[in-house]
């Protein structure tokens, strides 16, 4: 197990009421898994929103579980302590089982950023092709790259330099505290569709205004050609 004191303001609300509400809460990283968890000290959680026994965990790793109990709310599984005793007095909430989660006045979404994450973006005049099918679907030597910790280098692409005469536009809408909602776009090619292959972000996080409205393909699923050379395509959970 590893963890990180944090001196954020966390606090977490379920049907408008508060289920827990700390100014000492650690981040944690259990075995195995990239995106962390609030942990709160236990008496920073408001216990009457949960069952009263809960049940032993079967893990290894959590000691005992407890569901939410507030109407309405879909909450197995809601809160859980650890079996580590450095983190006995403590207990993790599971986001999705919350209705709001609150870091100062800000409200977050997706899941508990990673304080040791990293997005980067850099301005580049690398020569950027993409082909899809065998069919030329952008050519750019204005992109704009972002380095995200654990992910491939993602190439953004001014819209100017890409067919949008071939993207449709996609249904898709997927959330990331770091970067924002990305919109999505199918490609069409005389070979077919490949679905949600292309997305944007319109209204990025304030730290990203460099992608703001540009186009950027899942490397892994088109051909990247830089500086005339064909990149691997790379294996990831979007491949």
């Amino acid at each position: 197990m590893r963890f990180a004191h944090s001196e954020r303001w966390v606090r977490v609300r379920v049907g408008g009421r508060l289920l827990a509400d700390t100014r000492r809460p650690l981040v944690v990283w259990e075995p195995g898994q990239a995106i962390p968890h609030y942990c709160f000290p236990a008496v920073d959680v408001d216990r009457s929103l949960l069952e009263a026994e809960g049940r032993p965990a079967t893990d290894g790793v959590r000691e005992r579980v407890w569901d939410l109990r507030h109407a309405g709310q879909a909450g197995e599984g809601a809160a859980w302590s650890y079996a580590d005793p450095d983190l006995s007095e403590y207990l993790a909430l599971r986001w999705d089982a919350a209705d709001e989660w609150w870091e100062e006045e800000e409200r977050l979404f997706a899941h508990v950023r990673d304080p040791y994450h990293r997005v980067d973006v850099r301005t580049s005049s690398r020569h950027v092709r993409v082909s899809l099918d065998g069919t030329l679907v952008a050519d750019s030597r204005r992109p704009r790259l972002l380095f995200e910790t654990g992910l491939p280098a993602r190439y953004y692409l001014p819209p100017d330099d890409v067919r949008t005469d071939l993207l449709e536009s996609s249904q898709l809408r997927t959330a990331c505290p770091y970067k924002g909602i990305a919109s999505y776009w199918s490609v069409r090619t005389p070979a077919g569709v490949t679905p949600d292959v292309v997305w944007s972000y319109p209204d990025p996080e304030p730290g990203l205004p460099q992608v703001k409205g540009l186009l950027c393909f899942f490397n892994e699923r088109v051909d990247l050609e830089v500086d005339g050379e064909l990149l691997a395509r790379p294996q990831t959970q979007w491949s």
